[in-house]
């Protein structure tokens, strides 16, 4: 056994590694005596009635057939050790649970679906599990029972042993499966047609869509989370901030270091790799080696968001001159910026097209271009379809849903999301820019290197817009100020 699992260099079944020691049954028979019994002192999260709801929402859609969502496992880093484990956003959605495996089976019941979570329970003291495996509590620490995990999420439970067999027993053509996360149950429930949309099974990418689309609009719960996760992000922005020298260089990654500090004391992580931009790089749209350094001067592009303890997200943008004022050319570029995400705000209420936020800004970006002598057509002919050529120095869409992923609702269909309204309790970003490569030739030399992009966290309400991450300043001017202020109150440890 030991033999084959160094071949295949992972953990055996069982939890074990190749490397291993062989323990003598003395020593086995003394760690399975003496061992005081607990419970978790757990009660059921207040939260428990969302998911609930969520769940009979899903239920609705898919009246008398089997819906299974996994959660996915753990992903291998390097041989035996494994990247820190981050549920499936669709799982968590439905269930608010966080522990790798598990998998949700919603069995049609008459009048609805009965919810079970099949799941890994504590390690029993009956065998060696709970020492000698990986999954062991004395390793990772202690797992909920079956009963605690229930009384916590308000949802029947069963032991992930018990999964095949309840897997065996779904009906071809009555099941659909989120596939892609749990290669076990993807083996088990064979798609019932050959009938595909962007390659999945064409039943199951329906399932995919119904659990996005319900994602769309955010409760009263999930608005509160995002707000948690937005000022903690503007709490990670301060960080920086008295942390950025005004007069010398500093590394990208220390600030990267920085704002993941207060990323994982305030909430679970960071919502997705921060991108920390100084100088050129901040034309680089999804620059994450962040391997460069400050320069007095240049500016400084940092795009970062808190995931909270309940992993919903944060995703805010801010460009910052590095000596403390920006130049009247950096001026002129980020008050373009500001103008169009500005202006695109401003047309936010419920009905209004998705896409004509992005073409709000986009406009007042293109009509910059043409003040900077860079289109070579008018702002009307760089804005039609067929043209579009302003988009040389702004590639990205202005806008895309947020929440418990960071581009959330990702496989909700076009006529709901990219080419359709905006409704009450949407989440969206707005985030227009201006990049200006450093091998471009077809701007000034002293444009070139300049990247600038804003965002914030948007919140579609009755009456308009409210932004969720209106805790960090956006002008110009109050960014200098806000800068200044930072810098004399010093750095600070989270607390």
């Amino acid at each position: 056994m030991a033999e084959e699992r160094a071949q295949q260099g992972k953990p055996a079944a069982d939890g074990t590694e190749s490397h291993d020691p062989d323990f003598p049954e003395a020593f086995l028979a003394f760690m399975r005596q003496g061992w005081r019994d607990s419970e978790l002192p757990v009660g059921p999260r207040p939260e428990v009635p969302n998911y609930a709801k969520r769940r009979a929402a899903l239920s609705a859609a898919f009246a008398g057939e089997t819906l299974v969502i996994p959660t996915g496992g753990e992903k291998v880093r390097a041989n035996d050790t494994d990247h820190p484990f981050r549920p499936g956003s669709d799982f968590a959605y439905l269930t608010g649970d966080h522990d790798p495996d598990s998998v949700l089976v919603l069995r049609p019941n008459g009048s609805g679906h009965d919810a079970t979570l099949y799941m890994r329970p504590r390690s029993s003291r009956k065998t060696d599990e709970f020492f000698r495996s990986r999954h062991g509590e004395l390793w990772v620490g202690r797992r909920h029972t079956l009963g605690e995990k229930s009384t916590e999420l308000g949802l029947p439970t069963a032991d992930l042993t018990e999964l095949d067999a309840a897997l065996a027993g779904c009906a071809p053509g009555r099941t659909r499966v989120l596939r892609g996360f749990d290669a076990r149950v993807d083996a088990a429930v064979r798609p019932f047609d050959g009938a595909r949309a962007e390659g999945q099974p064409a039943r199951d990418r329906e399932l995919a869509i119904a659990i996005s689309e319900l994602k769309l609009v955010k409760d009263e719960w999930e608005i509160a989370q995002l707000q948690e996760a937005c000022d903690a992000t503007v709490r990670g922005f301060e960080d920086v901030a008295r942390a950025l020298p005004a007069d010398r260089r500093v590394s990208e990654r220390l600030l990267e270091g920085i704002f993941a500090l207060r990323a994982r004391h305030d909430g679970n992580d960071v919502g997705y790799g921060s991108i920390v931009g100084a100088g050129e790089h901040a034309t680089i749209l999804h620059w994450v080696h962040n391997h460069g350094a400050t320069r007095p001067g240049e500016l400084l592009l940092m795009d970062m968001g808190v995931e909270n303890r309940n992993l919903y997200t944060a995703d805010v943008t801010r460009v910052l001159p590095v000596d403390g004022r920006f130049t009247p050319l950096q001026r002129q570029v980020y008050d373009a910026v500001y103008a169009a995400q500005q202006a695109g705000i401003d047309i936010i209420k419920p009905g209004v097209a998705f896409r004509d936020v992005h073409l709000t800004a986009m406009r007042v970006l293109a009509e910059a271009l043409k003040d900077l002598g860079l289109l070579p057509v008018s702002v009307d002919e760089a804005m039609d379809p067929a043209s579009t050529v302003y988009r040389r120095w702004t590639l990205h869409g202005t806008s895309h849903m947020l929440g418990i992923d960071v581009h959330d609702c990702a496989n909700a269909r076009k006529e709901k999301y990219r080419d359709g309204a905006l409704g009450e309790g949407y989440v969206l970003t707005v985030e227009p820019g201006l990049y200006f490569q450093p091998e471009d030739e077809l701007v000034p030399e002293e444009l070139r290197g300049i990247g600038v992009r804003i965002e914030d966290d948007i919140l579609v309400t009755a009456t308009g817009a409210v932004n969720l991450s209106a805790g960090l300043p956006r002008r110009s001017d109050e960014v200098e100020t806000w800068l200044a202020e930072q810098r004399e109150a010093g750095p600070r440890l989270p607390g």
